[in-house]
């Protein structure tokens, strides 16, 4: 759901995070390697994509120090080598998965989807309740066979509260998980994004406010 992009070539990492949140990934980009450290430091993403020739701090490094913390954040290694011994390299030191320049786009976002499913917290390829199920390789929605309209942050808030599996999901925690750390906390995104959402389900209505807590399907 949440991806960071480290990656020092400017205009590369904005056209890998543009593809990715047109995949419906949230996703913030840095160019060092001191600015991915700090950045995974402060948020919970689900994949890096992470370039081994940072500057400052290399790509090595920061793999190192993730995997060093505990963190469930999955590596995708992205670099310029192509050779069998740098891949292996990769790999050894905890990368997840490894990807070499240029590379066909598809195939990185599927590469990111599938880390995203093993992760700590796994997501099936399909998730259902309550009538809804939603397609997450596919990006589709239905509620009863119909199909949903759902713009990419709505899928993104749907299946946040279909993975809770009925349990409560606070508007912090929506946040994090589905927007970017350029989200301003105060503008009442997850409220407005939640009103539309509860508009294109329907009625009966799915999706109830826990008060003082979050929502929950």
């Amino acid at each position: 759901m949440r991806v960071l992009v480290a990656e020092d070539e400017e205009t590369l990492a904005e056209l890998v995070a543009t593809g990715l949140r047109r995949a419906g990934f949230a996703v913030d980009t840095v160019y060092s390697g001191d600015a991915a450290l700090a950045y995974l430091g402060l948020h919970d993403y689900d994949v890096v994509v992470l370039d081994r020739d940072l500057p400052r701090v290399h790509g090595d490094d920061v793999a190192r120090r993730l995997i060093a913390s505990g963190s469930r954040t999955r590596i995708l290694m992205l670099t310029a080598s192509g050779a069998m011994e740098d891949r292996v390299a990769g790999l050894d030191l905890g990368a997840d998965d490894y990807v070499t320049k240029p590379f066909e786009f598809p195939e990185l976002v599927s590469r990111v989807r599938a880390l995203r499913r093993r992760s700590v917290r796994p997501v099936p390829p399909q998730l259902e309740r309550h009538g809804i199920r939603l397609d997450t390789v596919r990006r589709s929605a239905l509620r009863d066979g119909r199909e949903l309209d759902l713009s990419p942050k709505e899928f993104s808030v749907l299946q946040l509260l279909l993975e809770a599996d009925g349990g409560t999901v606070s508007a912090e925690e929506l946040l994090e998980r589905a927007w970017d750390a350029n989200a301003d906390p105060f503008t009442g995104a997850v409220r407005v994004c939640m009103s539309k959402l509860r508009a294109k389900l329907g009625e009966p209505a799915l999706i109830r406010t826990v008060q003082g807590v979050g929502y929950a399907l």
